[in-house]
């Protein structure tokens, strides 16, 4: 796969894929941390003299044009953080998106329109993926987040595109990611959270061919503690995938790789955020309590386990975070990722999140931009985006 730097781009138009689906509200771009991480590709390219046409997708419009899910907002925030001109085109398509890259002079920038507001983007259309390409000569993405998506924009139309190549974001995110999937140094500790283990099977499956020890927290916790008989009081679980919990705790076992579930838990007899909060000492849960977060002998267990790896990689939070009653757990295991000297990844929004809010984010070896794409590439080894590009 070649990177950005290794085209040509003087003088010749560029069609650079972003992932700039910001939040918003009342107008305004609440973070601006996807635009941010672009920045380094945008101007490299501007500074080669290329004809740059940026393009995202934004919000769930499902092929309609929306105002609300217009990109004009974050070309305004894109602008600021430029400290220059960024031209708005009305469309992604079409004799307008020509006529702008015809006119437009070697350094210059224009934002395109939405996605999305085609319905052959998602479908990944053949006549919307070769009118995308038209206007262009060069072809880049850097949006590592929208590679597991076999879109128009992400796989259809580089076919036409015979120069292209990563982003200094996608190159980057491959590069660290890699490294959990070839030969990764062991000890390899994987943390697996979250709420559905309908969501997280593949990859836990992908894990015991390359991790240690997995450490699950979260909702899903309670299903695999089902599964081998412990009672769980009221807790979520999914009855549909209690089998499928067994068989891969029977897969663990039979390889070798240890699977940590919470020895203890952090209860409340309601899902609410002004519950009490209450620790239970036990693996099983009472009757009429259900388990919020991992306890604090887990905690322990969790952080003596990331201590010792060499190859860490988190995704998904060890309870309801979003309660400050039930964030410990997760904040526990933000700490102690942060503290690991071994190779760190963290992926996924809200794990993210929890290092950002404990204010360890620059002690991470890597964090990743996508939670989806993350998972799937550690799981399969590559994606559609990826595979396009080679």
């Amino acid at each position: 796969m070649k990177s950005i730097r290794d085209l040509k781009l003087e003088g010749r138009a560029l069609f650079l894929r972003l992932d700039l689906n910001v939040p918003m509200k009342d107008g305004l771009v609440t973070s601006d941390a996807r635009i941010t991480a672009a920045l380094p590709t945008i101007k490299y390219a501007l500074e080669q003299g290329a004809r740059v046409a940026l393009a995202s997708h934004f919000g769930r419009p499902k092929g309609k044009r929306d105002p609300k899910d217009s990109l004009e907002l974050v070309g305004g925030r894109l602008s600021e953080l430029l400290g220059r001109e960024v031209i708005f085109s009305e469309d992604c398509v079409g004799d307008g998106v020509k006529g702008l890259m015809r006119d437009l002079r070697g350094g210059g920038l224009v934002l395109l329109e939405n996605l999305r507001f085609h319905a052959g983007e998602e479908k990944n259309d053949a006549d919307f993926a070769k009118a995308l390409a038209a206007p262009f000569e060069v072809y880049a993405n850097d949006a590592f987040g929208a590679c597991h998506r076999a879109h128009a924009s992400i796989v259809g139309m580089v076919r036409h595109c015979k120069d292209r190549g990563a982003g200094f974001l996608l190159d980057k995110e491959v590069g660290a990611l890699g490294r959990l999937v070839d030969a990764p140094k062991k000890p390899f500790v994987a943390i697996v959270g979250g709420a559905k283990v309908a969501d997280k099977l593949a990859v836990l499956g992908s894990l015991l061919g390359k991790a240690t020890t997995l450490c699950i927290g979260g909702a899903m916790a309670y299903t695999f503690l089902k599964a081998k008989g412990i009672e769980i009081g009221t807790s979520r679980v999914e009855e549909d995938k209690l089998r499928d919990a067994l068989d891969l705790l029977t897969r663990a076992k039979d390889r070798g790789v240890e699977i940590l579930l919470p020895t203890d838990h952090v209860t409340a007899d309601t899902f609410a955020e002004k519950a009490t909060a209450k620790i239970v000492g036990t693996q099983a849960i009472p009757a009429g309590q259900m388990g919020l977060d991992i306890g604090p002998e887990t905690r322990k267990l969790y952080g003596a386990t990331i201590a010792r790896a060499e190859t860490v990689f988190w995704n998904g939070p060890m309870g309801v975070f979003e309660w400050d009653a039930f964030a410990t757990g997760t904040s526990a295991v933000a700490a102690a990722v942060a503290a690991c000297r071994g190779f760190t990844v963290v992926g996924g929004g809200d794990s993210v999140a929890a290092i950002e809010k404990a204010g360890v984010a620059d002690k991470i070896g890597h964090v990743s931009t996508g939670g989806g794409a993350s998972l799937e590439f550690v799981e399969l080894g590559s994606l559609p985006g990826i595979d396009a590009l080679k």
